[in-house]
């Protein structure tokens, strides 16, 4: 059994817009149905759980029924923070009855750039790694500031990525890894994202390589971003100018 998990509570407040930045309309049609219709013509995910802000899970689950997102088996009320909106799909995945040994995509809701073939490395990652973090290569310089004015440190840009998403394990792994981090003092803090809170608990995730369009949409610009990735997009559609590609092979920059 292949899930992915789709987080999008977000308040728009970055993108400065009068609702949130997933239900902007790219295109036609919004940021979130984008990214559901990626799993959803997806051959290899099986079902789909949605974290919501509790305030637009009736509009979600309408947009759900227009765009015909059959594999969605359930909306879920977020939490306080993104790893508590995760956990609480999480959860509901595991009392749904699915097996334990389910591979879990974790999966931006504004995120909807991902390549067919990073879901399906993902997956592939996780049957042979226990885990996939999908990342690309930097290609500025990096650089460690404390306070955000001086440089306390240049990382080697050959040793440095950028996480995106999804980020995937075993149903079971990464539900005990939030369990545990759950009963700690201070919780989430410090935890930005699923591979943060996997290296915590000492474990070594495995990098996936990702497509450098995998924006996620979060500023205006990001926007404009999109609106040209969609565009040229349908360019190779319409020209023929798409280039197969096999599965886990990345063209060098």
């Amino acid at each position: 059994m292949n899930i992915a998990i789709i987080f999008a509570g977000g308040s728009g407040i970055r993108m400065g817009a009068g609702i949130p930045k997933q239900f902007l309309e790219i295109n036609g049609k919004p940021i979130l149905i984008h990214t559901l219709q990626l799993f959803q013509e997806h051959e290899e995910i099986d079902r789909i759980y949605l974290a919501m802000n509790s305030d637009y899970m009736e509009y979600t689950e309408a947009l759900v029924r227009e765009y015909r997102i059959d594999k969605l088996s359930a909306i879920v009320p977020g939490g306080e923070t993104a790893q508590d909106s995760i956990y609480n799909a999480l959860k509901k995945a595991q009392t749904d009855g699915n097996p334990e040994d389910s591979v879990v995509l974790i999966h931006d809701g504004v995120r909807p750039c991902v390549e067919y073939d990073v879901i399906s490395d993902n997956i592939e990652s996780v049957q042979k790694y226990g885990s996939a973090i999908t990342a690309t290569p930097c290609y500025e310089t990096i650089l460690v500031s404390r306070d955000g004015c001086a440089v306390d440190d240049v990382p080697l840009r050959s040793e440095s990525y950028a996480a995106q998403a999804p980020q995937s394990f075993y149903l079971k792994d990464i539900l005990e890894a939030h369990e545990r981090m759950r009963t700690r003092e201070n919780r989430y803090e410090g935890m930005v994202d699923a591979c943060t809170i996997y290296r915590a608990l000492g474990h070594q995730p495995h990098i996936v390589p990702g497509n450098r369009g995998n924006i996620k949409v979060t500023t205006p610009e990001d926007v404009y971003t999109f609106r040209a990735f969609l565009q040229y997009r349908e360019s190779e559609q319409a020209f023929g100018l798409a280039q197969p590609r096999r599965r886990g092979l990345r063209p060098k920059s």
